[in-house]
């Protein structure tokens, strides 16, 4: 069987960085063009970043909002991209693009339950402190 390249073009150095760096953008924005989800989750960031600045968290608990909301982004990102292949795949009912398309969908799920008790432990307190509930 004849090896097939993904990448052909015969692009090195900077110049294929630029084209990678293309295509990951055209990857974004078609996420954020077609699925409602990361709008979510980007709402959801923004209004983490706002907070943060509000109530002044720490260096350190900005690198975990940070890391979490790239970790949450990543994965949806992941997941649309498994959703993709599996319709390419098939658009006829398949129990194992089922589990596909469930597996990532809950990759998303534990991502941003995970996401949320970080928020929670981060403003939590601060919050809290805020309304008199802790000194």
């Amino acid at each position: 069987m004849k090896s097939v390249s993904r990448n052909k073009s015969n692009y090195t150095g900077f110049k294929r960085i630029l084209y990678s760096t293309k295509y990951s953008l055209e990857g974004l924005i078609y996420a954020y063009r077609h699925e409602k989800s990361l709008w979510i989750h980007a709402g959801i960031s923004i209004v983490s970043i706002i907070l943060g600045l509000v109530l002044q968290i720490s260096l350190t608990q900005w690198s975990i909002i940070l890391i979490g909301i790239g970790v949450i982004l990543a994965i949806e990102l992941i997941n649309t991209a498994i959703e993709a292949v599996v319709d390419m795949v098939t658009l006829e009912y398949n129990d194992l693009a089922k589990i596909a398309k469930d597996c990532g969908s809950a990759a998303t799920f534990v991502a941003t339950t995970i996401g949320l008790i970080i928020g929670i432990v981060v403003f939590g307190p601060k919050i809290l402190k805020i309304i008199g509930f802790l000194r």
